[in-house]
């Protein structure tokens, strides 16, 4: 497991119940910036015994990942589930969910 990943990981697996992370500012967080695609290919591979919380991870203006990866509908569901409310354009309400992190 690259660097890269197992740093990911560490942040991802922090991300609360109720709450949710970009790409983009997970790669912030672990010092690089710009790297957020990385971070999603992290998200795709990240092995299934760490349990990590991948559907807490989403696009910067809080849009789901391609339904492929969980099935149609299921990251939204297990959002909800959590309490993590929507948008009318579909999209998680930012400013109520996002994760800030104490530093």
């Amino acid at each position: 497991m690259s660097g890269f990943f197992k740093e990911a990981y560490q942040v991802v697996a922090q991300i609360p119940v109720g709450k949710v992370a970009t790409y983009g500012q997970i790669a912030a967080l672990i010092g690089r910036p710009g790297g957020a695609r990385i971070v999603g290919w992290a998200m795709h591979d990240a092995p299934k015994e760490l349990g990590l919380p991948c559907h807490r991870v989403v696009n910067k203006s809080g849009g789901m990942c391609p339904s492929h990866l969980f099935g149609p509908g299921a990251q939204r569901a297990l959002l909800e589930s959590e309490g993590v409310t929507f948008t009318d354009n579909g999209c998680i309400d930012m400013k109520k969910h996002q994760w800030e992190p104490l530093l």
